[in-house]
């Protein structure tokens, strides 16, 4: 006997939920029952495939904790061709994926499809064709609520999303979270943004930038799969442990053929050992260090001062030493990199030569000219004229010798920059030299001269504001034939040579026409939060908007003097571990050591960034240089004077602190034995 359909609309919906988890799983279990042993071609091809296969399988997983729908569209009119003449309306799950069911008939509707467009724009004013907009609450992965918004009917009043302000404010428990169920209209916009073009986006704390770039790269792939598939997308961050609280987020999607790296990692040809100080830093990221190193490149090339005489059998043909000139000279005229022009001095040679053949009768073809360019002759003049450079040996040299330098930097660097870029002590070898991140971007550079560095199909790169001019150019060589989304907030620059303004930024990207968008409407950051850490911008970014929030908190800042230091800190933490959700103690670097000890003696476990929390340690002990990029649910501040002394120069500290200030979501502790900066007061 048939079961009865049930009129409860929640126990519909937990229906199609569970039918939907099964047509997945369906889905999976096709691909797994794929018999390769007759499927003809090469091994190499066997191979490939077999490794489609397997990432299909791991994109088809079903996450117990992630939702396979968290969104229900009803048009008012039929979207599917098929329909279409039937007049009444279709309705569609959005979700994380596409999900179908044994007839190929969609149970859910992938976020990135057109289809789904309106569940993120379409408005009252706007409706895009959409009846009702369905939102679904989830607890522990059962679904639990669901809410709807009419928004063709003028009588329904325009409330807040109340699910969607829970989903926003859900805690902070283990690794960056997508954010696909609460995009907003001005985030999607960014979202969609076509793949031709470069996007820089200007966030302020809590906007969802990050999240804005991980999500368009899955769009991305999604609406350019296969030209992605290609030539590949990367995503650039700050550092390991942003990296590590990122991860989860593109794999959450489906997507998990993207790399992640470091800027330090992509430049990786030298093994770094060192540090400069602050001004050698600044000055090996400038952008001038660019021509002192074309320079550097080219310095060995000669022009000949004798004649290439090549002897093929019983003749003898000869080049003059004019001709010779000539032909190096056109060559480093054009602009292709030194090693590309290198590979074309013996062929220009040659055919030199083969001219001279046939003015004397002979009829030689490629296969001759080939062998004329191998002739010892001809190698011998390459070798003296145009002499191989290795990158990481012509910057040793560069850093280590004076004269080098100055003949290098001539009206680029003044005597005196000149002297702060040099090493203080010379260094002996590639191996035992002790380089610098600087020093690796240098690097970096030169191997980019000497041979084009591939490109990528998309890159993101986020927390852009704290690179140099150097790592600009570094990381816009990896996307010369691609596009980039450029994430970060001029607040926030806590580096030396922290950008000034987003349209410098670009141009040593290699992308001055990109668009700047500018994001304020914070979503994470309450406003009493957001607002106190807003006061230092006059003294940091002039001219920079401040952000507002969303969301009203009271009671989420809390300023405490103290006295008794490490009670208060202890004290602190046990008040924020109360409640549910991460805590982030957050210090300047100098007492991260003391911190440890204080918390262990006191037998409260902690992690370092990056490290996933669990129930048995949700305290993560974060040096305020890694601060950037991470978030808690509650976060205590020590020491904000500390922190602000740990930097260079004021300003810097200053936007140390205020990246410190923005990265709790439901509460912020700031404890302080010593008086704030002026503008806190």
């Amino acid at each position: 006997m048939p079961a009865t359909p049930t009129t409860d609309p929640l126990q519909r919906e937990r229906d199609h939920l569970a039918a939907s988890r099964s047509a997945l799983r369906a889905m999976r279990e096709d691909v797994e029952s794929l018999d390769l042993r007759d499927v003809t071609g090469t091994w190499v091809s066997a191979v490939i495939l077999q490794n489609q296969i397997e990432a299909r399988i791991a994109a088809l997983a079903d996450l117990s904790d992630t939702p396979l729908f968290f969104g229900r569209l009803d048009y008012l009119h039929a979207v599917s061709e098929e329909l279409s003449e039937g007049g009444g309306g279709e309705s569609f799950y959005i979700g994380r994926r596409h999900v179908h069911d044994a007839d190929g008939d969609p149970m859910v509707i992938d976020w990135r499809a057109p289809v789904s467009q309106p569940f993120y724009r379409a408005s009252r004013a706007e409706p895009m064709d959409v009846e009702r907009r369905r939102r679904f609450g989830y607890t522990g992965g059962e679904l639990t609520a669901y809410e709807d918004e009419h928004l063709t009917d003028p009588s329904e009043a325009d409330t807040a999303s109340a699910l969607l302000a829970a989903e926003i404010e859900k805690p902070r428990v283990g690794p960056m979270r997508d954010i696909v169920a609460t995009i907003q209209p001005e985030q999607d916009e960014i979202v969609r943004s076509d793949i031709t073009g470069t996007i820089c986006v200007q966030g302020a704390p809590g906007t969802g930038k990050t999240a804005v770039g991980l999500h368009r790269v899955a769009y991305l792939l999604y609406a350019h799969r296969e030209r992605l598939a290609r030539t590949g997308t990367l995503v650039i961050g700050p550092n390991n442990a942003f990296l590590s609280y990122i991860e989860q987020v593109l794999p959450a999607l489906g997507e998990l053929e993207v790399a992640q790296a470091t800027v330090q990692q992509l430049v990786a040809h030298v093994e770094v050992r060192g540090e400069d100080d602050p001004e050698a830093a600044r000055l090996k990221g400038d952008a001038r260090m660019a021509e002192v190193l074309r320079r550097a490149v080219r310095a060995g090339i000669t022009l000949p001062t004798e004649p290439c005489v090549v002897v093929r059998g019983s003749r003898r043909w000869r080049v003059p030493a004019y001709e010779l000139a000539e032909i190096i000279g056109e060559l480093k005229g054009r602009d292709i990199r030194y090693g590309a022009a290198r590979d074309a001095l013996p062929q220009r040679i040659a055919h030199a030569v083969l001219l001279k053949m046939e003015q004397g009768g002979e009829a030689p073809d490629d296969r001759v000219q080939d062998a004329v360019a191998r002739n010892s002759a001809v190698k011998a003049v390459v070798k003296e004229c145009w002499p191989a450079v290795d990158p990481a040996k012509l910057v040793l040299r560069l850093l280590s010798e004076p004269e080098f330098l100055a003949e290098c930097a001539e009206g680029v660097l003044t005597a005196e920059e000149q002297q702060a870029v040099l090493w203080p002590k010379p260094g002996r070898s590639v191996k035992t030299a002790r380089w610098t991140p600087a020093d690796a971007v240098l690097v970096d550079e030169a191997t980019d001269l000497v041979q084009r560095t591939p490109s990528l199909g998309h890159v993101v790169l986020d927390e852009a504001q704290d690179l140099s001019p150097m790592q600009y150019r570094a990381v816009g060589r990896r996307c010369t034939t691609g596009s980039a989304t450029v994430l970060g907030d001029l607040a926030q620059g806590t580096t030396p040579w922290a950008t000034a303004s987003w349209p410098d930024a670009l141009h040593h990207l290699g992308k001055p026409d990109a668009h700047v968008e500018e994001l304020t409407k914070g979503f994470r950051v309450p406003e009493e939060v957001i607002a106190y850490a807003s006061r230092l911008l006059p003294a940091i970014a002039p001219g920079l908007a401040p952000a507002t929030s969303v969301r009203d908190a009271p009671g989420s800042l809390v300023i405490r003097p103290v006295t008794a230091w490490e009670d208060a800190v202890l004290d602190a933490c046990r008040e924020a571990l109360k409640n549910e959700g991460s805590t982030g103690l957050i210090a300047a670097d100098a007492r991260i050591p003391q911190l440890a000890e204080l918390l262990t003696a006191a037998g409260l476990p902690f992690l370092s960034p990056g490290t996933e929390t669990s129930t048995e340690a949700r305290l993560t002990l974060v040096p305020a240089s890694l601060a950037k990029g991470l978030e808690y649910d509650y976060v205590v501040l020590d020491e904000p004077a500390a922190l602000i002394a740990g930097e260079p120069d004021e300003r810097t500290g200053l936007r140390r602190l205020y990246v410190a200030l923005t990265r709790a979501v439901s509460g912020l502790t700031v404890l302080h034995g010593e008086p704030l900066p002026e503008q806190l007061r």
